[in-house]
C-alpha cells in the first residue's frame, strides 16, 4: 500500500465522521504527549519533564506553523493571518471551550475549560505548570508568521487563575 491508497481510504470516510476522525487523532496525540511527560517526570522529575516538553513544543510551533502556511496557502504575516493558522493547529483545533478574539492589531486566545488540566484533576494529580510549554509553542508559532508578532501570557498555570479561565494568550506586534 502507498500514500495514494491511504488517500483513497481517507476519502471514503463518511463526511459526517471526518471531524470526529481528526479529533480522535488529535486527542491521541495529546495522550501520547501526556504519557511521555508522565514517564519522564516519573524517572527524572517534573523539572526535567517540563524542560524537555518545552523544547519539543517550541520546535513543533515552528514546524506546524510552516506546514499550515503551506498547506492552506496562508501568505499574510499579520495577526489575523497568524490566528487563521493557529486555529488550524493541533493545540487550538480541538481545544474545549476556547475563546478567540481577533482585532486588527491584536488577538486573544483563551482556554476556559482545559481538557488536559481537568483530566489531571480527575486523576488526583496537581495542576500542570504548562506556561513555559505553551508559551514556547505559541512564541515559535507566531514568529514563523512574523518575527515582530509578540506572544504574551496574561495567565497560565502555575499562575493563579479564575475557575472559568485556565489560560489567556495575547498576540500583538512588538512596539504596539
Amino acid at each position: 500500500m502507498d500514500r495514494e491508497e491511504d488517500r483513497k481510504l481517507i476519502s471514503e470516510i463518511p463526511k459526517e465522521k471526518m471531524a470526529d476522525f481528526i479529533f480522535m487523532h488529535l486527542r491521541d496525540m495529546w495522550a501520547v504527549d501526556g504519557l511521555y511527560y508522565l514517564g519522564i517526570e516519573e524517572k527524572w522529575g517534573t523539572e526535567a519533564a517540563t524542560e524537555i516538553d518545552r523544547k519539543v513544543w517550541e520546535v513543533m510551533g515552528k514546524i506546524e506553523a510552516r506546514k499550515l502556511k503551506k498547506l492552506f496557502d496562508i501568505s499574510g504575516n499579520d495577526i489575523p493571518s497568524m490566528i487563521e493558522g493557529l486555529r488550524l493547529s493541533g493545540w487550538t483545533l480541538d481545544l474545549d471551550d476556547k475563546e478567540i478574539v481577533v482585532e486588527k492589531e491584536r488577538a486573544f486566545v483563551r482556554n476556559v475549560s482545559c481538557r488536559v488540566q481537568n483530566t489531571r484533576m480527575k486523576k488526583g494529580l496537581s495542576e500542570f505548570a504548562c506556561k513555559p510549554v505553551r508559551w514556547g509553542f505559541l512564541k515559535a508559532f507566531a514568529k514563523e508568521f512574523n518575527p515582530n508578532i509578540e506572544a504574551k501570557c496574561n495567565v497560565c498555570p502555575p499562575d493563579k487563575h479564575r475557575d472559568d479561565l485556565w489560560c489567556e494568550w495575547e498576540f500583538r506586534m512588538k512596539g504596539e
